[in-house]
């Protein structure tokens, strides 16, 4: 059986159990499809998910305001956005996390069904309250939050408004300075990350 898996793998990859001519054709329909899906990539910056680049967040407009208000926040010089959002206990569960957050959102994005206003999802919460204690350690460690128990106040039911501000929606934050999309074949555009900060009016680019 084992001598077979080759011939049996061989099989598989040139198509030859599928009858003459129809596997040319299935040869060039995965062609156009491993085509589309590199497109797709290209024009989605899809390798800029895996790092940690805040202006990758906004490529979905509801997130600009949660890019704002973090810009102008005090944890904008200490933290990004995978700081917080995602878990750091071990590489294969922040990725995971990461992969599995990702998908999600594209879906929910490319069907038009994202919400105005944001909240924190129930498997976000944990993995929030873990990162706010993991860097605010020596704060906590003389409090008797430092060894919190079931139904004990989250970090945010008291900074509530750390660091996105009480009110986070797209009509609460109108005509926002945000990060700007450039052309993909643009010379310009941005090896990694997500997107170049637009201008202000009358600052040198």
């Amino acid at each position: 059986m084992l001598r077979r898996i080759p011939a049996i793998l061989c099989s598989l990859v040139s198509l030859r159990f599928i009858r003459s001519p129809l596997w040319i054709y299935c040869f060039i329909m995965l062609g156009v499809m491993a085509g589309l899906g590199l497109a797709v990539a290209k024009v989605s910056r899809i390798g800029s998910y895996a790092g940690d680049e805040p202006e990758t967040c906004v490529n979905c407009h509801v997130m600009q305001p949660h890019y704002a208000s973090w810009q102008r926040s005090s944890h904008a010089g200490v933290a990004t956005c995978n700081d917080c959002h995602v878990p750091h206990d071990h590489f294969i569960n922040k990725y995971a996390f990461k992969a599995r957050d990702g998908l999600y959102h594209s879906a929910i994005f490319t069907l038009r069904m994202e919400p105005q206003v944001i909240h924190t999802s129930r498997a976000a919460i944990p993995v929030i309250e873990g990162n706010c204690r993991r860097c605010h350690e020596q704060t906590i460690q003389d409090v008797s939050l430092c060894c919190p128990k079931a139904g004990d106040h989250r970090c945010w039911d008291c900074h509530r408004e750390v660091p996105h501000g009480r009110v986070r929606s797209l009509s609460a934050t109108p005509r926002i300075s945000s990060p700007q999309l450039p052309p993909v074949l643009s010379p310009d555009a941005p090896r990694i990350g997500g997107r170049k900060t637009r201008p202000e009016s009358g600052a040198n680019p």
